[in-house]
């Protein structure tokens, strides 16, 4: 695991970024579910819930890529 250190301006939320952040990369693929919950700090049903107020989707969009999320939820 690596830590990255950033700054960000005060107008920002950092749990907010953090959300955005693990969103957009379990979006691409980058993470899984709960690789993306865990850099936004948060379980994944409470990521789940949280997530889709940012325009993120995570539901996959195949149905082996939702089974595969489901097996490794």
């Amino acid at each position: 695991m690596k830590t990255l250190q950033i700054q960000i301006p005060d107008s920002l939320d950092e749990n907010e970024v953090l959300i955005l952040l693990g969103g957009k990369l379990y979006e691409s693929g980058k993470l899984s579910l709960g690789q993306a919950a865990a850099i936004a700090g948060l379980s994944k049903k409470t990521f789940i819930e949280v997530v889709g107020k940012y325009g993120v989707s995570v539901f996959s969009s195949t149905l082996e890529d939702f089974d595969h999320d489901l097996k490794n939820a």
